[in-house]
């Protein structure tokens, strides 16, 4: 990996001339006398202030993001349009990614009725390039060595597809101007030929000495990077007592490799070929992310994918949006982040302006797309300008899908919102947390009652000892985007209750806190049955969207799995609304006696004794309970369930179930198959859902008499087997529809993990991450 062009140190620290030198018409009015004065001010300043404005304009000029350059040949500026001290490198930059070439789009037909043959690809897969957007070819080397005079695939481009022979005329023979641009290219990819390495002559012994820093540098930045630590120190001084991570680990090294190290490092090196710099360690982490990304587009091939996007702000308040592409090889579901991208806006369009930047970048195509996986803002999923229609106003077989992990978020907070009781619950668990949690001698108050309470459940033999039993544990606080985080917090105040209770009481009677009368108050609601039936109900019902959760957040979840798991929670909630009220009525009544809470009789009017109220019914207390809490709940939750999850019901995904192998595959449909393949009209033509009918009656009599498909689970497992069996050859239009199901998105849960990552890598100390070595962190570690 070449190393990137820095803008020079040098300029920041020189005084800027406040007149410009450089057009007279500017250096005053017409008159004489301002032109006089100005000269013999010019005439005055030092040599180097008058050639400061030429090297900022050097500096700018050759300020080129190698990373960057665009692909695509409709993009690209003019070569010589570039400063002659960075003409070689770009040039070099564009023979390394080589010529573009989308290999997997749908080229069109000319007003004639011919079009492009993406074979020619491999017939000149050195020098030939696509333009998408012209629909042209053009030469790559004739655009990077341009020899004087008119060339139409370096300038226009070639579109008479009727004339093939004019590619082969382009070449022409030994001596044209295209293998004359070839041969320049050859040789600036040839170190042996280029002027740096011809006029340092290296010594065997210096490049076996400069290969030693080098290993020494790359295994330090890969164990820093794995890690996620931060390079560099405060002082990286001969003096310093603490010269950072990357220089503290190499002297180590050296102490314990004192012949085989310590002679070529560190100042035993020379002073211009230490290999310690910044530069030297971003050059080295950019070209593993460069070799990373570029074995994920080798795996990627002609494959199609879908794109999963979200976008985040970083701890210096800049917008990032993370790309991970979903993708199917030998019948197993890929998820791979590659890249993360700075946006300066999250409008739609501007998040597709981006990630067809970083297409082009990656000879990746938009036809390729098969899938799209946002959360539910209105810039990602809008039905006129939100990302999802931008991207299918490009191919209309990208099909959207909200993910199913964000929508279960949506339905447990709308329910913790919407119902009284609930809603009355979590704010009074918030000022526990608040209250309790808001300060440190509250915490130590909390651990020590805790502690007590173990110990002696120890000593009374009450509780089990064994290795993870019986940790330090604390209130957890709760998060509207943070999945499962409701749950946790009922759970931890579930466990410490006795503690919590004890905390609210030290506070109550200290008259010095300003959260005494706030104290009292959440003791008496918790010393109240009705706190304790919520938050066990609560917690049940969590327990099984928690569940359903995390099952979506596996990478390899395919989208007819997701539907069952989706059906079988709301399965559950039934269940417990039909059959689980003695149990939950069990469960709160055993934990009131624990901690001496007065349990309330069912049969008991909920008015209270006393005197009758004018125009208010009487009902028991069970039916305020399980009338009026535990049914009204869980019908809400499975009320929003319905509603957030009408994926479920669409005819794309009601097709997609009928490839389920459960059961002896008894959701098989053949209607509806030949029905999903005409959802890709891209990849199915009139002709394929032909053949398609008799592969399905085909497929259906073989799997089903299988031995080897009888006990697969899902589509994922089917898709393996075939691969395993050899029968995606066999039944290939069968196994295309399993793929492009496979690649519809489930949950956006791998880029929420790399947005942890990035909180992790980029924090408070390390602010000022560039974006691209943010990008290349993320992508090796």
């Amino acid at each position: 990996m070449m190393k990137k062009t820095q803008l020079s140190m040098e300029r920041f620290y020189k005084r800027k001339a406040t007149v410009d030198l450089s057009s007279p018409s500017k250096r005053g009015g017409s008159g004489s006398g301002s032109t006089n004065e100005l000269g013999e001010l010019a005439s005055s300043l030092p040599t180097e202030v008058k050639r400061l404005k030429e090297s900022d304009a050097v500096n700018l000029l050759t300020d080129v993001e190698l990373a960057n350059l665009p692909s695509d040949p409709g993009l690209r500026k003019p070569i010589m349009d570039y400063h002659p001290n960075v003409r070689n490198q770009v040039r070099r930059a564009y023979l390394q990614n080589g010529p573009c070439q989308p290999k997997n789009h749908k080229f069109p037909n000319s007003w004639k009725g011919r079009k492009f043959n993406h074979s020619w690809f491999k017939a000149h897969e050195y020098w030939l390039e696509y333009n998408i957007s012209k629909d042209r070819v053009y030469c790559l080397c004739c655009y990077l060595f341009k020899s004087s005079g008119a060339n139409n695939f370096a300038d226009e481009g070639f579109c008479t597809w009727s004339k093939k022979s004019r590619l082969q005329v382009h070449v022409g023979d030994i001596n044209s101007a295209h293998n004359e641009a070839r041969k320049a290219c050859e040789d600036l990819l040839d170190e042996k030929v280029h002027i740096d390495t011809a006029l340092v002559k290296q010594t065997d012994e210096t490049r076996r000495q400069y290969g030693i820093r080098l290993r020494a540098s790359i295994q330090i930045v890969r164990i820093l990077l794995r890690q996620g630590l931060a390079f560099r120190g405060n002082d990286e001084g001969d003096d310093s007592a603490n010269r950072g991570n990357f220089l503290e680990i190499l002297a180590w090294l050296g102490n314990i490799n004192v012949e085989d190290l310590q002679p070529y490092i560190m100042e035993n090196a020379p002073k211009n070929l230490k290999l310690t710099s910044p530069d030297v360690q971003k050059d080295i982490t950019s070209a593993f992310s460069f070799e990373i990304i570029a074995a994920i587009i080798r795996d990627v091939g002609d494959s199609f994918f879908s794109i999963l996007v979200d976008e985040s702000k970083d701890i210096s308040s800049k917008e990032q949006m993370a790309i991970v592409l979903r993708y199917v090889k030998e019948g197993r579901v890929i998820e791979r982040f590659v890249g993360i991208e700075h946006v300066a806006t999250t409008t739609a369009l501007s998040l597709k302006k981006t990630i067809a930047n970083f297409f082009s970048r990656h000879n990746l195509s938009f036809s390729q797309l098969r899938g799209q996986g946002y959360d539910g803002s209105n810039n990602m999923k809008g039905e006129y300008n939100g990302l999802k229609k931008l991207i299918l106003d490009e191919n209309e077989s990208a099909y959207f899908i909200h993910c199913f992990a964000h929508q279960l978020q949506l339905a447990v907070v709308n329910v913790a919102k919407k119902d009284p009781e609930i809603k009355d619950l979590f704010s009074l668990v918030t000022c526990v947390t608040n209250v309790v949690g808001g300060s440190p001698k509250r915490l130590e108050i909390l651990r020590k009652i805790k502690g007590a309470e173990i110990s002696e459940a120890l000593s009374n033999n009450e509780l089990e000892t064994g290795r993870g039993l019986n940790q330090e544990s604390n209130l957890k606080r709760a998060a509207d985007t943070r999945w499962g985080s409701h749950q946790n917090t009922l759970i931890s105040l579930i466990n410490l209750y006795s503690a919590v209770m004890g905390v609210l009481r030290s506070v109550s009677k200290d008259k010095t806190s300003d959260k005494r009368f706030e104290a009292r108050g959440i003791l008496v609601h918790m010393k109240l049955y009705n706190f304790a039936f919520r938050l066990h109900l609560m917690k049940n019902i969590m327990g099984v969207t928690n569940d359903l959760s995390e099952s979506l957040q596996r990478k390899d979840q395919d989208i007819v799995n997701a539907m069952k798991l989706v059906r079988i929670c709301k399965t559950r909630l039934q269940e417990m609304r039909d059959n689980g009220w003695n149990d939950l009525l069990s469960e709160v009544s055993s934990f009131c006696e624990q901690h001496k809470i007065k349990v309330v009789c069912m049969n008991d009017s909920s008015l209270g004794k006393g005197r009758a109220k004018r125009n208010v019914q009487e009902n028991s207390n069970e039916h305020k309970y399980r009338i009026g809490i535990f049914n009204a709940v869980i019908d809400l939750q499975l009320r929003e369930l319905n509603d957030r999850f009408t994926e479920t019901t669409t005819e794309l995904l009601l097709c997609v179930a009928c490839l389920c192998p459960s059961d002896s595959f008894a959701a098989f449909d053949k209607d509806k198959l030949k029905r999903l393949a005409e959802f890709y009209p891209k990849d199915f033509y009139e002709i394929d859902i032909v053949l398609l009918d008799g592969q399905l009656q085909n497929y259906i009599m073989d799997v089903r008499t299988s031995t080897e498909f009888s006990s697969l689970n899902g589509i994922t497992d089917l898709a393996r087997k075939m691969v395993e069996t050899k029968k995606d050859k066999v039944y290939s239009k069968v196994y295309l529809l399993l793929t492009l199901t496979l690649i519809l998105p489930v949950a956006t849960a791998s880029v929420e993990r790399l947005f942890s990552a990035m909180k992790i890598l980029k924090t408070l100390l390390r602010n000022r991450m560039g974006d691209e070595w943010l990008n290349d962190c993320l992508l090796v570690c």
